[in-house]
């Protein structure tokens, strides 16, 4: 299947495979949680504070959030009237809180359209991707960054202080990789590593690449990319989420298509000599175990992989899943099944301190938070909120020491984003 990217016209949801378009039955009894509350604690308005969030947000030590917005922020250069996307951050004020936004992107040299997930750099700075801009082709629009934040050098008086955006790579296209739909992780030198959508050495998957895997390593003050994996179709292709390290210094990642069955892969990158091997361990058949994952994996302390997919299950509505090692293999248990529950599970699964699991997912009907417990007789399905209403939570969560869960959603809210059903939102759920 070709998910090629051409156009920055797709107001709301990413290049993702049809099968999550499939209508499905409404029927299932999930059971819901007593006592939660549900509360915006801010409705974009599609101006310098952004539009459309389309990833999951981070905490400092101090419980302030922050995150990007896909469109919205700066309105020049070619951003096609959307706004080219903005870092912001969601501080607490008293019993409040209060958005300021850090960066607004240009697209023409420091890029549009960030979608990935911030993370904190080893200098304590943030660290994302651009799907678009940059310095290279890829029809006008540039192939995307990869781009670090940091504070103003002296203190700022204002509400609104303009933080300082490097570009520490823009994707050349072909063989070094395009659209980086992903965030990026560190390892313990500090490299960069990460996944982009298409490119790669092989003119493959409708001549647009496969993707690729990548790292960026600093030498002499510059940021250099090398190519770690190339994907092929049989290995998988099109990945969209971020890697994972797992305790041996391993890096894992999912892509949405390809594999033996051309229903996504999970995949491993391991330490060889002076470079990487990569394989597969798992083959997604569309089928009871699931098909086109779009979140970064998780790991538990004994080693186990945990991720959801958008596909296959019951109705092809999705399944959350563990991947645990065995002789040298990997097994797959089906956690949950979403069929019934109108719901695909679309980003990346967030576990707490007790080994529950937290979710989010969006269907043609209904959008929900969801919390999956393990027992003695496997793991039970709660919805945490409904939503009522397809309102896109496409970003994982994040859970604070209170037990209080943070997340965002792409549109809803007010009317200011029409016609895109509002601009999105950062809420909050409370036990």
């Amino acid at each position: 299947m070709n998910c090629a990217i051409r156009s920055r016209s797709i107001p709301i949801s990413s290049c993702i495979p049809i099968f999550i378009l499939v209508l499905i039955l409404n029927f299932g009894c999930p059971q819901s949680a007593q006592g939660q509350t549900y509360r915006v604690l801010h409705m974009f308005t599609g101006g310098p504070d952004g539009a459309q969030p389309q990833a999951g947000l981070i905490m400092d030590r101090h419980g302030n959030l922050y995150g990007t917005a896909r469109y919205g922020g700066y309105y020049g250069g070619n951003c096609n009237g959307l706004g080219c996307g903005t870092v912001f951050e969601l501080a607490r004020s008293g019993s409040g809180w209060v958005l300021k936004s850090l960066h607004s992107f240009t697209e023409t040299n420091d890029g549009a359209d960030p979608v990935g997930a911030l993370v904190f750099g080893p200098d304590g700075a943030f660290y994302g991707t651009t799907l678009y801009g940059g310095t290279n082709g890829c029809d006008g629009y540039g192939c995307g960054t990869v781009f670090k934040v940091t504070p103003p050098a002296t203190i700022c008086r204002s509400i609104s202080c303009p933080w300082n955006e490097t570009v520490l790579a823009s994707f050349p296209g072909g063989a070094g990789g395009l659209f980086p739909y992903g965030g990026v992780v560190f390892d313990a030198s500090g490299n960069i590593y990460g996944t982009t959508f298409q490119g790669g050495q092989q003119l493959l998957c409708n001549g647009h690449g496969c993707g690729v895997v990548y790292e960026l390593s600093r030498t002499n003050g510059t940021w250099i990319e090398s190519v770690l994996y190339d994907f092929t179709g049989a290995n998988g292709a099109a990945p969209q989420a971020g890697l994972t390290f797992d305790a041996s210094g391993n890096l894992y990642g999912t892509t949405v298509q390809g594999g033996a069955y051309d229903q996504g892969t999970v995949f491993t990158l391991t330490r060889s000599g002076s470079g990487w091997s990569g394989s597969t361990i798992h083959d997604f058949t569309g089928g009871p175990d699931g098909g086109g994952p779009l979140g970064n994996v998780i790991f538990d302390q004994a080693g186990n992989l945990f991720d959801t997919t958008v596909g296959g299950g019951g109705y092809y509505s999705g399944v959350a899943f563990e991947l645990s090692p065995s002789a040298g293999g990997w097994n797959e248990t089906v956690l949950a099944n979403f069929g019934g529950n109108s719901s695909y599970p679309n980003a990346p699964l967030l576990m707490g301190p007790d080994g529950s699991l937290y979710g989010v997912g969006y269907g043609e009907a209904t959008s929900s938070v969801f919390k999956l417990t393990p027992g003695s007789g496997g793991w039970t399905y709660t919805v945490l909120h409904d939503f009522g209403g397809r309102v896109y939570p496409n970003g994982g969560l994040v859970l604070d020491s209170d037990g209080n869960l943070f997340g965002t959603t792409s549109i809803g809210g007010d009317d200011q984003c029409e016609p895109y059903e509002g601009c999105g939102v950062i809420f909050e759920i409370t036990p």
